[in-house]
């Protein structure tokens, strides 16, 4: 079967809701980003929540960066 649509996969196929409980919105240097807890007790950046494009361009806030749990 072939799904042709412009909505983007979450909301075709939904992800269980268990995996957003694991996420939590935490302050990093002024700048809101989603991160979940990985097993080596770090956080791992899941989105960067920010209307400031310079944010965006920040290696830092990337998906996928970690930092330890303060």
């Amino acid at each position: 079967m072939i799904l042709y649509t412009m909505m983007p996969e979450e909301l075709v196929f939904p992800i269980d809701m268990s995996v957003y409980d694991k996420q939590k919105i935490v302050q990093m240097n002024g700048v809101s980003v989603v991160v979940s807890e990985n097993a080596q007790k770090q956080y791992e950046v899941v989105r960067l929540l920010s209307t400031n494009p310079q944010d965006f361009l920040n290696e830092q806030y990337c998906p996928g960066q970690t930092f330890p749990i303060y």
